[in-house]
Order: C-alpha cells, then sequence, then structure tokens
C-alpha cells in the first residue's frame, strides 16, 4: 500500500512528453505513452539525461542503435541513454528500490540468457537488438535497441540501476556511465592494481578525462595525457594528469619516452580516435604492455602487427560501461576521489535538444558534456 500510495503522490499521467527519431538529424518532439514496468523493472522519471558522442552518431548515422532489426529511423524510437532520475513505480518482484529513490542508470541489461551476459559482459550480449516480434530474446539497451531518456519517462532494469547519494547533483549523477566507461577501460586491461604503474590516456573528450580521473584516483605513479587543445589538457591536470602533451606542438611518443626516461608506461587508454594514434600507443607501451582501445577511427587504417607480437603487446577494445564498472565508479565519486563536474560544461531544458546537440556537436564554447535538465529553465555555460 505504500507504494501505491507514493505512486499516487508523484501523479503518473498516462502520457508524456518525448523526443522521436524520424529521418536522419530529424527529431520531434511529440506525445507517447508512459510505458510500464514489467517483472524486476522500474519506472524511472528522467530528471537529468547527458549527450554522449554516441549520440550524434545515432541521430545521424543510425548504428549502433538498432531497432526492430534495422536502422532506428521512422521507427517512433527515443534515444538518449546517460541519464539519472527518480523511481517513480515499481515492477512486479521488485524490492531492491522503493519509489523515491534517487538512481543513475547503466545503458546495457543485455538478455540475461547468451553466454556473455552470464559471464558479466552484457555490453557484449550475443543476442544484441533482439527484442521484437519472433525474435524476442530480451535483449535490453536503453537509447541503443530500446526507448532512451530524451523522455520524461524511461523503464529500467534493477541490474542497470545504481543509488544515487543525497549529496551528489543530478548533473553529476548522469557522468556516472562515463567514468564507468573509463572504469572499464582499466578493468579491461586487468589494471586494478595500476598503483605505482605508469598510464597515457590519448584523446581528452569526456571518457579521456575520466581515465585520467580514475587512473590518479587508483594510485597511478605516473598519468600523461595527449591531446590537440591546451584548454582540454589543462582539464586533465585539475583532474589529476601529472604530465601534458600537446600533440600538435610535440611528437607524442617522443614525449612519453623522455618523459619516462626511455621506459615507456605500462598501460595505455586510447580515447581519440586518431587514425595514427593505435600504432602510437603501441610505441609509447614497454614490453608487455597493455592498449585499450575506448576509440576508433572512422575508416580502416594499417596497423604494425610485427610490433604488438615481438613485444608481447596486449591489446583489448571495450564496448560501453560493462561488468558493473559504473558501480565502481559511482563508488569513487561518491567518495569524492575526483570531481566529474569539471567535464559538465552546459545546462538545457528538456524542450532545447536541439539546441544542446549542436552545442555538443560542434563544441560551442568548448563544450564537453551538455545535459537536459527537466524542469530547467535556463541555459548557459557552467564552470567546472
Amino acid at each position: 500500500m505504500e507504494q501505491t500510495t507514493q505512486s499516487q503522490k508523484l501523479e503518473i499521467p498516462k502520457n508524456m512528453k518525448a523526443w522521436v527519431l524520424d529521418g536522419p538529424q530529424e527529431l520531434l518532439l511529440t506525445e507517447k505513452p508512459v510505458p510500464k514496468p514489467g517483472p524486476a523493472e522500474v519506472l524511472v522519471r528522467v530528471d537529468a539525461v547527458a549527450i554522449c558522442g554516441t549520440d550524434l552518431e545515432i541521430i545521424s548515422e543510425g548504428p549502433p542503435a538498432m531497432i526492430e532489426g534495422g536502422a532506428p529511423f521512422h521507427k517512433n524510437f527515443t534515444p538518449g541513454h546517460e541519464y539519472m532520475g527518480t523511481v517513480v513505480k515499481l515492477g512486479e518482484g521488485v524490492d531492491e528500490f522503493a519509489v523515491g529513490d534517487r538512481v543513475t542508470v547503466e545503458v546495457h541489461a543485455g538478455c540475461g540468457r547468451c553466454e556473455r551476459c552470464r559471464e558479466g559482459m552484457y555490453t557484449s550480449c550475443l543476442n544484441y537488438g533482439l527484442n521484437y516480434g519472433e525474435h524476442n530474446k530480451g535483449h535490453r539497451a536503453n537509447g541503443f535497441t530500446t526507448d532512451g531518456a530524451f523522455a520524461e519517462y524511461a523503464v529500467n532494469h534493477i541490474n542497470t540501476l545504481i543509488h544515487v547519494p543525497d549529496f551528489m547533483s543530478d548533473e553529476e549523477a548522469t557522468l556516472v556511465v562515463t567514468a564507468g566507461t573509463a572504469m572499464y577501460a582499466l578493468d579491461a586491461m586487468g589494471a586494478g592494481l595500476i598503483a605505482g604503474k605508469r598510464l597515457v590516456v590519448t584523446g581528452p573528450g569526456p571518457i579521456g578525462l575520466m581515465a585520467v580521473a580514475l587512473g590518479k584516483a587508483l594510485g597511478a605513479e605516473l598519468v600523461v595525457l595527449t591531446g590537440t587543445r591546451d584548454s582540454r589538457l589543462e582539464l586533465g591536470r585539475r583532474l589529476g594528469a601529472d604530465e601534458l602533451v600537446n600533440v600538435r606542438k610535440d611528437d607524442p611518443v617522443e614525449a612519453v619516452k623522455r618523459i619516462t626516461g626511455g621506459k615507456g608506461v605500462h598501460y595505455v587508454i586510447e580515447c581519440s580516435g586518431a587514425p595514427n594514434a593505435f600504432n602510437e600507443a603501441a610505441k609509447m607501451v614497454n614490453r608487455g604492455g597493455r592498449i585499450c582501445l575506448a576509440a576508433f577511427p572512422s575508416e580502416s587504417v594499417p596497423v604494425d602487427v610485427a610490433h604488438i607480437v615481438r613485444n608481447n603487446i596486449y591489446v583489448y577494445g571495450i564496448r560501453g560501461e560493462g561488468r558493473s564498472a559504473t558501480h565502481r565508479a559511482m563508488a569513487l565519486m561518491a567518495q569524492r576521489k575526483f570531481d566529474a563536474t569539471i567535464i559538465h560544461t552546459h545546462t538545457f531544458p528538456f524542450e532545447e535538444l536541439t539546441t544542446a546537440l549542436k552545442y555538443a556537436r560542434e563544441r560551442i564554447e568548448d563544450a564537453i558534456k551538455v545535459v537536459l535538465k527537466a524542469g530547467n529553465n535556463q541555459k548557459g555555460a557552467r564552470s567546472g
């Protein structure tokens, strides 16, 4: 009875405002029925949602979103996946959360039945996109294969939810997926014991900046950040980078050799997507070193495989924020091991999504993380 009373107090409407993807680069603000949570699910009122570079790709190109086995266009699909909000209704059997809880989310629930999901690799679900008609194996990845959070409400499986501490702002809570992706990169390389080791992060975008913060928070002896913009590199310094390398002014491989006295580093997290970044990373790590690719170039590039093999270099690629990395990222954020809010630069009201996307896409006013806030009637820059 308590849950029903609380739900009624929150006045869940029958319909909600939602942005839907029509054609490429065409978003329409419309109304959709408020979704209903099933077993092991909750209904979340979306309070804030951050814009990710992948959102821009989906809106423009379609992939990696997949709706009903194909491109997401003209299917009443709502993008958006880096969000937080308030639990307003519980599905059958849910006692892990309560109505009124503030939660942030990770994207992928997976299918829960395939080999990869059972291994905890739900971001690599073998049934990706299979959640329709006769092909329904239960896969869920909000904003990719199921409706996302450019809407007033969203349904989430309880496995994707993380409690938000009272002292944390809505905007900061949206950054957990970004930090979780960087954490997953460290996890994939087996860099949980990074204390005393040397790390290079290439590319000071949101994931790269969070990789710097996490690497330093976990005890890395040396963190080197490379990039093309001094303003972004300076943000990296505020998040813990010991050395900065502007690749327009200095050869990054030579700079890393100089900084390390010729020893190289143990780990590289590649977040730039630059065509030459992988081969450069291979020259930065020492023999037996490890590289994780969290970004990729738009076209195929040649790779010096001989150098990789001869030097016993390990290479990993990650998708999203798997193996519950978001929970570990949240733990560090909640303990104030680093200030994630440094990368939050702009906030817009929900109705101004198209303007917010323009800021994110064109990096207007050096935008990094742009957030949509429910009920926010003011926009503008926010200093970190």
